[in-house]
């Protein structure tokens, strides 16, 4: 499987190197996507081998996996596989998004936290598990964890959506639309690192945006063939 490692990264010149050494470490090639950084970031990571794309200014992280998505598309590889740029996602998992892939055929294999929530801020466990149950009644389809950016995506799935949303809200986009279609996702442990680490998310606009995008979502799809969506324990 060819597979590329798309990286969104803002202002984070002090971690991004970790993060892309160790995705090289698992023979993958990491494409930074510097999201109009003030700090060195694009530097730091250019330094480590990284393939970097730089917005000139603060586009979003929807608009930076966008732009990785179109690097992948580009070069015809088979898959990608998104982790953040703050080393909250262990590479040293990689390999198992991509064997599991493999084995199963899956479309998307998602990187769930769910299954050991003791170590996740409360309000991010609150906050999954409500997003979770919307995303999985519009895809039609259970979902442990759609808030997950940890996860291997096919690129037949990345051709065969129409992707709007311009900031947090893509990840839950694609996974409905994904779903909608028919494609197959599974969902597969992996552990969080929380430590030294903090959310971009903004609380009050990005809820605005999700909801924006499951009132459009809502009123505008149709109800496909079920997705399969799986949890498994490794």
């Amino acid at each position: 499987m060819k597979v590329c490692a798309i990286i969104p990264a803002f202002n984070e010149a002090s971690r991004i190197a970790g993060v892309v050494g160790g995705v090289q470490d698992r023979g993958v090639t990491p494409v930074v996507i510097d999201d109009g950084s003030a700090d060195t970031t694009a530097d730091a990571a250019r330094r480590e081998g990284a393939v970097v794309l730089r917005h000139s200014s603060n586009l979003g992280k929807g608009v930076a996996l966008m732009t990785g998505f179109k690097h992948a598309l580009d070069r015809g590889l088979d898959a990608v596989i998104t982790l953040d740029g703050d080393g909250q996602h262990d590479p040293a998992e990689i390999p198992k998004f991509i064997s599991h892939a493999e084995r199963g055929g899956d479309d998307m294999v998602l990187g769930s936290r769910m299954g050991d929530v003791v170590s996740m801020p409360l309000i991010r466990k609150w906050t999954n598990q409500a997003t979770s149950a919307v995303v999985s009644r519009l895809a039609h389809a259970r979902i442990m964890d759609s808030q997950s950016g940890y996860r291997l995506i096919r690129t037949r799935v990345l051709r065969a959506v129409d992707l709007v949303s311009l900031r947090y809200d893509l990840e839950s986009e694609i996974l409905i639309q994904a779903a909608r279609r028919g494609f197959r996702i599974s969902e597969i442990p992996v552990r969080t690192i929380y430590e030294g680490s903090t959310s971009d998310i903004r609380p009050g606009l990005d809820a605005l945006r999700f909801i924006r995008l499951v009132l459009r979502l809502a009123w505008t799809g149709k109800r496909g063939s079920r997705s399969d969506v799986h949890c498994h324990a490794g």
